[in-house]
């Protein structure tokens, strides 16, 4: 594989700055990313795995099908480079595929078949945390990966990580934001029962939440449900 080019990079880099802004598409990000790990050091294919909630390995994206199907096969196999640098948090490189059959017996014989001669993996990590993995393909013998190419290929795999990581931040913020809303939107209408009680029953307004949230409770209903029929049905709700 060819030495990365300065050029090349710089100008990926900001590509992948430039999509960490509104509007974020994760596959895409991932997608990218992939295509330009190829186009660095002129690899056949490359694919990133992420892991899930409970740490499971699972293939996110590839730069081709052929890819596609030796990620898979070694996830589902439990065995080749994507899951050795996820388990270590180190990079798995310059490995000459037809020698590493001992370490990897099953997963090997499928990459060659598929055209693969060597591989590399890059974990995805922040910290002590790893998120997934990035293969990289050679389909040539001696594909070795320069000693100032491996940093580089690290920082692009960290660059997928913040991508991910940006996600789910926002991901997490949007969800914090849906339920402050909610919350805000029950106790609106919550209100609202209380005042309609309160007058219906001519009681006060704090003995009328009572009766509310005590109808709620003995028929198993939601508190902002009850509330919600109060104001719009109160028919439906006999006996309050």
């Amino acid at each position: 594989m060819s030495t990365v080019s300065t050029e090349r990079l710089a100008t990926i880099f900001v590509e992948a700055a430039d999509t960490l802004v509104d509007e974020f598409d994760l596959f895409d990000f991932l997608h990218m990313l992939t295509e330009r790990a190829c186009g660095l050091v002129g690899a056949a294919a490359a694919g990133l795995a992420l892991a899930d909630e409970h740490g499971r390995l699972g293939f996110v994206v590839g730069s081709d099908d052929n890819v596609r199907l030796i990620e898979l096969f070694q996830i589902q196999n439990d065995q080749g480079p994507c899951l050795e640098a996820f388990r270590t948090g180190q990079p798995v490189i310059n490995i000459d595929l037809p020698a590493a059959a001992a370490r990897w017996p099953r997963f090997v014989p499928r990459a060659t078949d598929a055209g693969f001669r060597s591989v590399h993996a890059f974990p995805l990590r922040l910290r002590s945390q790893v998120l997934g993995a990035l293969n990289i393909f050679g389909d040539t013998v001696g594909g070795d990966f320069a000693d100032t190419d491996v940093p580089i290929m690290q920082a692009l795999a960290d660059v997928a990580t913040i991508g991910l990581m940006q996600e789910r931040a926002i991901r997490r913020s949007e969800a914090l934001t849906e339920q402050l809303q909610g919350a805000l939107n029950s106790r609106i209408i919550i209100e609202q029962a209380k005042g309609a009680i309160a007058q219906i029953k001519e009681v006060s307004v704090d003995d009328a939440f009572l009766r509310i949230r005590a109808y709620a409770r003995n028929h198993n209903l939601r508190l902002t449900d009850v509330a919600r029929r109060i104001v719009t049905d109160l028919a439906s709700l006999p006996g309050l």
